[in-house]
This record gives structure tokens, C-alpha cells and sequence, in this order.
């Protein structure tokens, strides 16, 4: 069996809890399966020619769920109360990443509401899907995405209700980081060396070995040993933009020369070079002048071709009923004093 095709791939590993199916005749395997997700199957069969070996796909029904919950406390505790899973709050977190700033701007009275998918099969929910539709009230500012893939070939990507795309061309932070030990300052006092030197950047403190991201795409012009930089990697984007990612512990597989999306992978936050203690360090330059990533105004990423938008609202609307029900119940049970 494992001479077959693609036998290798899916059997070769195994872990605790991974489940075969095996069905025999007297000893004489007839069939094997082995479920790769929630969502495909491998499979082997015997017949008159031998073993056959092929991936089948899973139905599975896409349930529309909608929920929301007002912030007493924290986002987490919110969405617990509401039933959203961690996960799926954080996936509306980073829906709106680039409009609020969700370790600092959050506060209590700010509501959410959400349309997603759960996967379900022969009566078993499997699991959660996309997000597709959500809201955010911060500080009474009211912000809205809809998710639409514009062609098969293309990623989906979510858009206000004028289709304008809620992502940037450049995230503000491209860590999760648990706090900002050292902001752009052009007199600070290095630590290390005890003298007045620009900190033409931003140092976002986080765990060695934690993911850090490109902030937009672009192409890895530099990826080495920089002086007190330590580890560091240089993009270049569009728009005479570069960006840098210091004291890095490792780099990810992607070397010089490299083309990079927003959001993949580049490195892991470490220490090397001139640091006290694990962080990134963060730069944004634009022709070759250092700006503060805090606050540059950021790019739009492109929007969607007018020709586009006639299906966008179609399938934006249904979604924009939902969450307005969703809404009117959450005012409805709003104390009175918010």
C-alpha cells in the first residue's frame, strides 16, 4: 500500500490520535481510510488489479450563525459570553487591525457583532468557518466588513460597505506583542551604549520565537547580520517604502530575493545584536527617510474595479440584514446608562 500514490504523503506519519480505518477479510486487507480534515478523506481499495489509492472530498453544510456582545471588561470575556470562540474573535480582531488598535483602543461600552459559518456534517458540527461579515463599535465610531472573493483565482478579502478594502498596504505591527517597550524617539538614551542615539523605530516586546510577519508585500532585499540590528531582514515595497525587522532569533525559509505577501512569516522574534531583552524592532522608511510606524499614514491596498461592485453589494447585503437585526437586539438590551 504504501508504493501507491500519494500513499507515502498521507500515511507516512502518524500521530496520537490519528484514526485508521482498516476493513479485512480474513486478513486480507480489503480497504483503508484515513481522514486528512474535516473536509477529505484518503482512501485505499483493493480490487482485481490491486490496491487503489485516491482523496475524496467530504460534504459538509455551511451553517450562518450570527452573534454579538457588548465589552464590559475585555474582547475575550465578551466573546466568551456571547459563545465565540477565541479563535473567531481574533479573527475579527485582525479584520479591523488596521483601523483600531486593539491593545490600546479597546474599552468598555464597545460592541460587536458577527456573521460566520459552522461546518456541520451528518448532524455533528465539525468545526468554525470564515468569518464572513462583522462590525465594530469603538469609541463611537462604527466600522463594517464583508467578505468577497472577486474571482476564483483571486484571495478572499473583506471591504467596508462601499467596497473599499479594510486592509492596508502595511499593518502598524507585524508582531503580537505583549507591549511597546521602546517608541520612535529621535533622543532617546540607548540602553546599552548610554548615549543619546535616534531610535528611528519602534520596539515591540514579545517571547523569543514568536512569529513576526511581513508588515506588507514586497521583495527581501537584505537578510542577514546588521551591525546592532542583529538578525534583520529588509523588504522592499511598492512606492519607494522599505521596511526593516531587527534582533531577530532565526529566519524563516525564504531568502534573498524572495517575494513576500502581508502576513507571511519572515523571522521570530529574538535578541541578537544590540537588545536587553527579547523584541522586534520595527522601521519604516520612505525614500530612505525614517517615519514613525505608529503613525505614517498608511497606503490603501487596491479596491475593488467598479465593475466589481454590483456583486459585492449583492452579496453584501443579506449579511448587512443580518448583522442589523443582530444590532437591534444588542441596543435593545443595552443598559441605559451606555
Amino acid at each position: 500500500i504504501l508504493q501507491l500514490d500519494g500513499a507515502r504523503k498521507n500515511l507516512r506519519i502518524l500521530r496520537p490520535g490519528d484514526v485508521l480505518k482498516v476493513r479485512h477479510v480474513g486478513g486480507s486487507v480489503q480497504s483503508l481510510d484515513r481522514e486528512l480534515n474535516i473536509s477529505s478523506r484518503f482512501e485505499v481499495r483493493r480490487s482485481d488489479a490491486g490496491f487503489q489509492a485516491s482523496v475524496v472530498d467530504l460534504p459538509l453544510e455551511h451553517r450562518l450563525v450570527t452573534a454579538s456582545g457588548q465589552i464590559q471588561s475585555s474582547l475575550f470575556e465578551a466573546a466568551n459570553e456571547s459563545r465565540v470562540s477565541e479563535k473567531l474573535i481574533m479573527r475579527v480582531a485582525e479584520v479591523f487591525e488596521y483601523d483600531i488598535d486593539f491593545v490600546r483602543d479597546i474599552g468598555r461600552g464597545d460592541e460587536f457583532a458577527l456573521v460566520y459559518e459552522e461546518l456541520w456534517r451528518d448532524g455533528t458540527k465539525l468545526g468554525e468557518g470564515d468569518v464572513l461579515a462583522a462590525e465594530f463599535l469603538n469609541r463611537g465610531a462604527r466600522y463594517t466588513a464583508i467578505r468577497y472573493q472577486e474571482t476564483e483565482d483571486s484571495r478572499p478579502e473583506y471591504y467596508n460597505h462601499d467596497g473599499q478594502p479594510m486592509r492596508k498596504a502595511f499593518v502598524r505591527a507585524p508582531v503580537s506583542f505583549t507591549r511597546i517597550s521602546s517608541n520612535f524617539n529621535p533622543r532617546r538614551r540607548h540602553p546599552i551604549l548610554n548615549q543619546i542615539r535616534a531610535h528611528q523605530g519602534v520596539d515591540y516586546a514579545a517571547p523569543k520565537g514568536t512569529p513576526v510577519k511581513a508588515s506588507g508585500d514586497g521583495k527581501i532585499i537584505f537578510r542577514g547580520w546588521k551591525g546592532g540590528y542583529g538578525n534583520a531582514i529588509i523588504l522592499q515595497h511598492g512606492g519607494n517604502v522599505t521596511t526593516l525587522y531587527g534582533h531577530l532569533s532565526r529566519f524563516e525559509r525564504r531568502g534573498y530575493g524572495s517575494r513576500v505577501r502581508q502576513g507571511d512569516v519572515i523571522g521570530y522574534v529574538g535578541a541578537t545584536g544590540l537588545a536587553t531583552a527579547p523584541h522586534l524592532h520595527y522601521e519604516y522608511r520612505k525614500n530612505g527617510r525614517h517615519l514613525n510606524p505608529r503613525t505614517v499614514i498608511l497606503p490603501n491596498a487596491k479596491p475593488l474595479p467598479p465593475q466589481a461592485l454590483t456583486a459585492f453589494r449583492a452579496t453584501a447585503e443579506p449579511l448587512m440584514q443580518r448583522l442589523a437585526a443582530r444590532n437591534s437586539m444588542l441596543a435593545a438590551n443595552r443598559p441605559a446608562n451606555l
